[in-house]
């Protein structure tokens, strides 16, 4: 069985995260991602981590299973092919600003039901990138441990891979109108609308509104429910999580601290069936498990956990993970060993999504710059070899090295 949305075509004009994660999301389903950079790579293009030689593992992993066309983006002839591509796909994603040749009102002019997914900063337009949303919406403030009043950036780009997955389903929701309908549509999408909503659907914008509390910073314990991080006595870390009653009760069969659980509830007059009394007790709770975390080694930590069912997961680096998990292998479906070229041979994954009827998850390389110029140009565009041979030699495109 073919992958889901293979037939469809998304031309991408990208740059950093949000945008190109979401037609690779699109990509690694079976679609046609075609994205478009100005000659010699957009601002993303080397961007850190590099390899020794200078290629950005970061664009790589960001595009792999789309197709590359190289052109001069300030050349009148090669915005005239990329609207024209754009027209011929059908399906527009970017978060370049969405005005003058690249505006939804030039580009419908190609394509009556033309789907384009633009992204913004703000939904007035104006300009934000991840650490200056997320920074405004709170949860730094409530990162980090009570004792140090600093805030404390979350280094995962959590609001653009969001809006990269937005775009996505606002693309194929569009995509589905049209379908039905046989309309096109203009969808915009704010980053920070993003962040917005999320602030919004946990809870924290009417507790804020509502009770007039500021959520405090609680280090890395779980808010509301109990949850912490227990140092191993070979210098090791984990975060233990009990939500669950199973978990709760698995918990202090691990560590065998049934009866002394049982002892401070009645010292503190509470029922710890209460997942929010066991966070109010949080550190008297931990003082119980702690001593059974630092006698043991990870491997013993694991082991004791593992028999009673208890949630928890190790803290590594990066590193550890390649070293350590073999959920970050190929013996996880995710995961194809590919070799990428002017890379080398690494873990490369696809889709989370797997499909029943589906073989694979659509893992891929990334492109190299211009790889696909000539045949985007020839199939696509259906131009013959002179055409394009000049449009190269001009240097309205260009092709990978």
């Amino acid at each position: 069985m073919s992958l889901p949305l293979e037939g469809l075509t998304v031309v991408e004009g990208s740059a950093f995260v949000a945008a190109p994660s979401g037609g690779m999301t699109m990509a690694q389903l079976g679609a046609d991602v075609i994205r478009f950079d100005r000659i010699g790579g957009g601002i993303d293009h080397r961007r850190w981590p590099l390899t020794p030689d200078g290629a950005s593992l970061y664009w790589n992993g960001l595009n792999k299973g789309k197709r590359s066309l190289v052109v001069d983006l300030g050349d009148p002839e090669a915005q005239d092919l990329v609207a024209e591509l754009v027209g011929r796909a059908g399906n527009f994603l970017t978060n370049f600003p969405a005005v003058g040749w690249l505006s939804y009102e030039a580009l419908r002019r190609r394509r009556d039901d033309l789907v384009m997914v633009a992204i913004t900063g703000n939904h007035d337009g104006t300009t934000a990138v991840d650490y200056t949303v997320n920074c405004a919406v709170g949860y730094p403030s409530a990162t980090g441990h009570g004792d140090d009043p600093r805030p404390v950036n979350n280094v995962v780009p959590a609001w653009d891979l969001m809006c990269g997955q937005m775009a996505a389903v606002g693309l194929l929701a569009a995509d589905r109108r049209r379908i039905l309908e046989g309309v096109g549509d203009l969808v915009t999408l704010a980053l920070a609308d993003v962040a917005l909503a999320t602030v919004s659907m946990l809870g924290s914008l009417a507790e804020a509104q509502l009770l007039g509390t500021q959520r405090e910073a609680i280090g890395n314990d779980l808010y509301g429910a109990y949850g912490s991080d227990f140092p191993t006595g070979d210098g090791r870390r984990v975060m233990v999580v009990a939500i669950s009653p199973k978990q709760w009760r698995g918990l202090q069969a691990a560590t065998g601290t049934t009866d002394a659980v049982e002892a401070l509830a009645d010292e503190l007059g509470i029922d710890f069936a209460d997942e929010g009394e066991r966070y109010l007790a949080r550190d008297r709770l931990g003082g119980l498990f702690e001593p059974w975390f630092a006698a043991r080694t990870l491997d013993e930590v694991a082991s004791g956990l593992d028999a009673e069912g208890v949630c928890w997961g190790p803290y590594r680096t990066f590193l550890e993970l390649v070293d350590e998990d073999p959920r970050c292998s190929t013996a996880n479906p995710l995961f194809n060993d590919l070799d990428q070229p002017g890379v080398g041979r690494h873990l490369v994954s696809g889709s989370p999504l797997a499909f029943a009827g589906v073989e694979g998850r659509g893992a891929a390389t990334a492109p190299r710059l211009g790889q696909h110029t000539e045949q985007v140009l020839a199939d696509d565009l259906g131009l013959g070899e002179a055409e394009i041979g000049s449009l190269v030699d001009r240097g309205v495109v260009a092709t990978a090295d």
